[in-house]
């Protein structure tokens, strides 16, 4: 199994952003023009400390005889420059939102698809509503940077630029007075970024825990109120609630930390600029006016200092999200589409071959041990064994949803690593033991197999499969919803949709786990005429866990600890002494009960 990759979590924040926006190209779309805009926006903030310096030096002039043409001027260009700066800054927010949203949903389309890519041992690996928590919630921490962090961070930016250039001109001392009073906090801010971005990598990790328990208890409500766990459940909900609570908390508290230690040195920077101004404009190096200018701009310096702690706070989060997108990105599929380099296999009855095959789960013992066996095209194929002896392992490397550790499936004499994804899914078709039903009507689930299948084509095909009496006897007949999950069907019903979505996908090779477990005896005949429908001319090989199943097949594969210990006839093998005559024994005694 890979395990979803924790390379990017070590990352650097600089790092992470780059390796981020390469991935996503999309965000970097008209960036130009919008880091125009954000100039323009900004350079119309010093419009105001200007005039305030020409009017005082220049437009009032000798004492009661200021200049009004000259103030009216000044205050007219600065109006028409003021209505300039809140146009670019519209123009920028509209061209940032469209640019975040268009690289946002492109990621999350990405990072959807790669979780697909991955294998199911790669999935069972991380928790459901983690899982989904990397494509939503972290996407969304992103797109919350990008849209409101994203552009402070632009603004302020060209604001302390701007702000930087003009106190040079008007005052060098002063300016290096006022970046000296910032440098230190400047550097503590680069030391306390990792303390700050460790802190939102463990709240994107409670929020992934907090969303996984969450959907555990809905979709398992059921079973806790069959069980009168409720209590019980609340309780580790409430405990992951708790801890989201706590890591959010220990985060904010050391984003807190920025504002006042930025407030003091803008105190302190003010009072300086104060201090050293009146002294260089009593020995004649700068005028009222430029003082008071000068500190208009020190205000515009402070201030992207300031909100330099609500930035933090975005972009701490945001890269802690994006390290867990980055995560699924990172990790390679450990069963990979060959694609265009692979092979696409003609239609036809498939024959099946398994050599020297071995594999074990991660961390666990081997549970296939040198599996070898040939199965003729058209021949159904019933597969038995006690619970834990590897025939479901069998049914998922046969069906490629995972690869073995040793030996090679083939199909057709081709290697099944080598067989297109599309060609693959086409010729080959499992019916899992659930039945899992999508929250749509009974038609679009069985259409699921065959998109373009009209009404007509999915009504013929029930009743080819004999569950036209059925399908008449639901409400809607194939309009009826099924609802979440297909839980307005019972878990026979379900299974009657998935083998009609099976039948409908008209494949060459059909894998059955336990199709017929866990449903009533009139139920299981409805079944059985179905199943008779679906694996008729074509090779199928069912996962069985009753009698009636091993009875109708072709021959039987018995598998116990891992390895195939018998095949033949159902007859044959039940008269002689093994696993099966003791599994049939079993069979036996049940329908005796």
């Amino acid at each position: 199994m890979t395990a979803l990759s924790d390379i990017s979590v070590r990352e650097g924040a600089i790092s992470t952003l780059r390796r981020g926006l390469r991935l996503s190209p999309e965000f970097r779309a008209g960036l130009a023009g919008t880091l125009l805009l954000a100039l323009v926006a900004t350079a119309g903030r010093i419009v105001v400390p200007i005039a305030v310096q020409q009017t005082i030096d220049k437009g009032l002039g000798d004492a009661g005889s200021p200049d009004v043409g000259f103030v009216r001027t000044a205050v007219l260009l600065c109006a028409v420059a003021v209505l300039l700066t809140a146009l670019s800054a519209y123009a920028m927010n509209v061209r940032l939102y469209k640019t975040s949203e268009g690289g946002l949903a492109a990621l999350r389309i990405r990072a959807f698809r790669h979780v697909h890519d991955l294998s199911m041992l790669t999935q069972s690996g991380e928790r459901r509503g983690a899982l989904v928590s990397r494509v939503t919630g972290d996407v969304d921490q992103i797109s919350q940077f990008m849209q409101f962090g994203g552009l402070m961070f632009i603004v302020s930016l060209g604001q302390l630029v701007v702000a930087s250039v003009l106190m040079l001109v008007y005052s060098w001392p002063l300016a290096l007075l006022v970046w000296a009073a910032f440098l230190p906090l400047t550097f503590a801010l680069r030391r306390f970024q990792r303390l700050v971005s460790a802190a939102y990598t463990r709240v994107r990790e409670r929020m992934g825990d907090l969303l996984s328990a969450v959907s555990e208890s809905v979709v398992g409500a059921s079973v806790i109120r069959a069980y009168g766990s409720e209590e019980r459940t609340a309780r580790k909900v409430d405990a992951t609630v708790d801890e989201h609570r706590r890591a959010q908390t220990r985060a904010q508290a050391l984003v807190a930390m920025t504002f006042p230690a930025s407030e003091i040195v803008a105190a302190v920077a003010t009072a300086a600029v104060v201090v050293a101004g009146t002294l260089l404009g009593v020995g004649g190096h700068l005028t009222a006016g430029e003082l008071v200018a000068f500190l208009f701009l020190v205000t515009l310096f402070v201030s992207p200092m300031q909100t330099a702690t609500e930035v933090l706070n975005e972009a701490q989060n945001a890269i802690a999200g994006w390290r867990r997108v980055l995560g699924v990105l990172d990790t390679v599929p450990d069963v990979a589409d060959p694609g265009d380099g692979g092979e696409t296999l003609p239609r036809g009855p498939i024959e099946v071959r398994f050599e020297h095959v071995g594999f074990a789960y991660p961390e666990g013992p081997p549970v296939l041990h040198d599996v070898n066996v040939e199965i003729a095209p058209r021949t159904r194929v019933a597969v038995v064994g006690q619970t834990g002896s590897g025939k479901t392992t069998f049914a998922k490397l046969l069906t490629r949803l995972m690869d073995p550790a040793s030996g090679r499936v083939l199909v057709d004499g081709v290697p099944l690593d080598r067989v297109r994804f599309s060609s693959l899914r086409e010729r080959i078709v499992m019916v899992p033991q659930d039945g899992f039903l999508f929250d749509a009507t009974l038609a679009d689930n069985v259409r699921y197999g065959r998109p373009g299948a009209t009404d007509e084509e999915l009504s013929r095909a029930m009743a080819e499969l004999g569950l036209a009496d059925w399908l008449e006897g639901l409400p809607l007949g194939l309009a009826t919803p099924v609802g979440q999950r297909g839980e307005s069907l019972s878990a026979g019903e379900r299974q009657l949709v998935a083998l009609a979505r099976a039948y409908v996908a008209d494949p060459d090779l059909l894998v059955l786990d336990e199709a017929t477990s866990a449903v009533d005896p009139a139920t299981e005949v409805r079944i059985q005429r179905a199943l008779d429908g679906v694996t008729r001319g074509r090779t199928a090989i069912s996962i069985a866990h009753r009698m009636s199943t091993a009875e109708a097949a072709d021959e039987v594969i018995v598998f116990d600890a891992g390895r195939i210990v018998q095949r033949g006839p159902h007859a044959d093998l039940a008269a002689e002494p093994g696993v099966y005559a003791d599994l049939y024994a079993s069979w036996m005694a049940q329908r005796e009960i």
